[in-house]
């Protein structure tokens, strides 16, 4: 109790330090460029806008094609390519996706920023004969426009891929390799770290981070700064002043208060006297510790991949709705 009192300045500096430092980076993150999602399966709609079986169909559709004719088509649906436009947002999501095989780079990407109203369909190169840059304009102008117009995402982007693999199905490819079969991804379709997965980072970081500071600077500045790093990188990667304040303000609790993460057992040498100077630790030593047997997050389950080789050099056509 008196501890926890004797902190009570130092948990409201921290707190107020955290959100400070979020805010401080909002302007710097305004202009920073909407980061890739890392791809997961062929349809990868982040904002909820095709139901479960929609992108189910669309899904097997697509894997059809692929498991048929060896080329790769993926939809990525996103609420804003902002501060981008869709054409080199797109152009950034095909060069890290390499979408295609790698021997041959039949990708093909359709982006859909929502709220945009704004729709890219991308082409890798060995696919520019197939489906030229006209031939992209015209589907999105007779195939996507329309339908999106109506709230119809679905059917729009059905006649769109109906369109493109006809276009794909004419063109001299490489066959695909015998028994070549689609991986599977996740129901999810975000691409994005979900809360379990922050969870665990900050559960681990924080401690960790906690005894490092601590064991340099001592546990009440230790406390301060790894508040002020946890609750800066929650803020900055949540693009919320409020949740980093409040994950340094946790940040603060766990270590300075708690003792989580604090700094190794040491005795001080005291007119003969020992003492302990810190709390307790989660490895080593002889206090308690978090063992390599108990549960983590899950990284199984195989999600669908590129097969690395589509090199998209700008070819294709965009349009609103």
């Amino acid at each position: 109790m008196s501890k926890a009192l004797r902190l009570h300045p130092l948990l409201l500096l921290g707190g107020l330090l955290s959100l400070l430092l979020a805010l401080a980076g909002g302007p710097a993150r305004a202009q920073e460029l909407r980061p890739v999602p890392v791809l997961t399966q062929q349809v990868m709609d982040q904002t909820g806008t095709l139901s479960a079986a929609q992108r189910e169909a669309l899904t097997s559709k697509l894997e059809r094609f692929e498991r048929e004719s060896g080329s790769q088509l993926v939809i990525l649906i996103v609420a804003s390519s902002q501060p981008e436009d869709i054409a080199a947002f797109a152009q950034r999501v095909g060069d890290a996706w390499k979408i295609g095989r790698k021997d041959v780079g039949d990708g093909l990407l359709i982006v859909v920023a929502k709220n945009d109203r704004k729709v890219r369909i991308e082409v890798a190169k060995a696919l520019e004969g197939a489906v030229p840059d006209l031939a992209a304009r015209q589907i999105i102008q007779n195939a996507l426009s329309p339908a999106f117009k109506a709230g119809d995402y679905a059917g729009g982007l059905n006649l769109a891929v109906d369109q493109l693999q006809a276009r794909i199905r004419g063109e001299a490819l490489p066959a695909p390799a015998p028994g070549a079969t689609p991986a599977r991804g996740t129901a999810s379709g975000d691409g994005g770290l979900d809360f379990e997965t922050l969870g665990a980072l900050f559960f681990i970081g924080v401690p960790i981070l906690g005894s490092l500071l601590s064991s340099i600077f001592g546990r009440k500045l230790g406390s301060l700064f790894t508040s002020a790093v946890a609750g800066s990188a929650a803020g900055w990667m949540a693009s919320s002043a409020l949740i980093g304040g409040l994950v340094g303000f946790v940040a603060l609790i766990v270590v300075g208060v708690m003792g989580l993460g604090g700094s190794r057992s040491h005795s001080v040498r005291r007119g003969g006297r020992g003492r302990s100077d810190s709390g307790p630790v989660i490895w080593g030593g002889s206090g308690g510790s978090w063992g390599g047997g108990g549960g983590g997050s899950d990284s199984g389950g195989g999600g669908f991949s590129s097969g690395g080789g589509g090199d998209f050099g700008g070819g294709g056509a965009s349009g609103d709705w």
